[in-house]
This record gives C-alpha cells, sequence and structure tokens, in this order.
C-alpha cells in the first residue's frame, strides 16, 4: 500500500501510548535528512500503560512490522510507510504512527 515513508524522527506510539523507536535506523535513504526504517528491523517501546499480568497483558516491550513496501527497496529489503501494519509483543496490538514527514511517497 502507498504512504508517506517513515524516518527516525516520526512519532510512532504503541496502542496504549509508549513512545516507539526504532532499532536500527536504514541510513542509506534519507527523508528530510533523517534516516528511514526497514521492515525487518523491531521498533523497542517505552512507556506502554498497558498493565502487566494479571490486570492486564502489557505493558507492550517490541514492535514488528508485518506490511511495508513492495516496489521500493533498500538493501533489498522494504520499508516502512504511514500504511503499514505491525504487532507489538507481549499485547499483540498494533504500532500507530502519529506524525511522520509528508514530501516522499513509496509504494
Amino acid at each position: 500500500m502507498p504512504g508517506f515513508l517513515v524516518h527516525l524522527g516520526a512519532q510512532v506510539l504503541c496502542s496504549h501510548a509508549g513512545q516507539a523507536t526504532p532499532t536500527v535506523p536504514n541510513s542509506r535513504v534519507l527523508v528530510s535528512g533523517q534516516p528511514t526504517v526497514l521492515m525487518t528491523v523491531p521498533y523497542v517501546v517505552a512507556g506502554c500503560t498497558m498493565p502487566p499480568p494479571l490486570a492486564g497483558n502489557g505493558p507492550c516491550v517490541t514492535g514488528q512490522w508485518t506490511t511495508g513496501t513492495t516496489r521500493v527497496l533498500s538493501s533489498g529489503q522494504p520499508l516502512v510507510v504511514q500504511s503499514s501494519t505491525s504487532v507489538c509483543v507481549p499485547t499483540g496490538t498494533p504500532l500507530l504512527i502519529i506524525m511522520t514527514q509528508m514530501r516522499v511517497t513509496a509504494l
């Protein structure tokens, strides 16, 4: 699915408002002067408000993208776009891309 490329400075949250950041940015492709993110790179989540076991099944610890670009690749890997889907561990909820750059789109 097409969408704006996600970069290191994008605001990405877990479904419980925890801040998510990529573990390894992709410095081979820059948008707005910042590295993009490969779909294969996991995100780490900090500040998830989901209660621990017994009261819930959280908090979110990591997030992994399950879809990305199909035609635009970097180092042979798909990139994350605003329409990408993901899943957090251990809650099974998605990461939410709140804000990203709005100049470069990819399919």
